[in-house]
């Protein structure tokens, strides 16, 4: 926690106790039970063996069945939504379809890929055969091209790339603080200054 600390002085941040959980992560069977007893200004903090950051569900071995299986049910009510919408008496357009698409079950498929991105998504096949008006005897793997969305490993590895393209850019820190001549990328001088 020294580490901590250091850090959180050096950037002038404080530690919200009421927030903030303690968590392990290991493979390591015979310690999965073990819950670590984490103190920080005399406040221990609580343990959670699963919890939530930025919406992705995080786990011991880092596998992320609940965030998957959260996935999967978000993922199966926005399937049903466009299966309404491309309902077979009036029914959208293609072009609508495939934007919905998009927006409502990509997006949300898509969200933090890179960090789980070796999981498969069968929601995702089941709207790309909503949009095509493919039967279920069409392979898988056609249903992109039929449907013009790029395949769902691409957009993954793509947004992979990109995040570690930006990861490794040298900081091109050219804003300055007011009346402060340091860049951006350097310890804020107050713990609510807005660069």
């Amino acid at each position: 926690m020294a580490t901590v600390d250091e850090y959180l002085q050096t950037w002038n941040l404080k530690l919200s106790t009421t927030k903030s959980v303690s968590a392990t992560y290991h493979l390591n069977n015979k310690d999965a039970k073990r819950e670590l007893e984490v103190k920080y200004n005399n406040e221990t903090l609580p343990f959670c063996s699963e919890p939530k950051y930025l919406g992705v569900t995080l786990d011991r071995s880092l596998t992320y069945p609940r965030h998957l299986e959260s996935l999967r049910k978000k993922l199966t009510s926005r399937v049903a939504l466009l299966r309404r919408l491309a309902g077979s008496g009036w029914g959208a357009g293609a072009t609508t379809q495939r934007i919905a698409t998009l927006a409502l079950v990509h997006s949300t498929a898509e969200y933090c890929a890179p960090v789980w991105c070796r999981s498969a998504h069968t929601r995702l096949i089941d709207a790309l055969r909503i949009v095509t008006g493919c039967l279920h005897p069409t392979p898988a793997d056609n249903l992109p091209t039929l449907s013009g969305i790029q395949p769902a490993d691409h957009r993954r590895i793509g947004a992979t790339l990109s995040l570690a393209r930006r990861a490794m850019e040298p900081c091109e820190c050219k804003r300055t603080a007011p009346k402060i001549e340091t860049p951006i990328c350097t310890p804020r001088t107050t713990p609510h200054q807005f660069i």
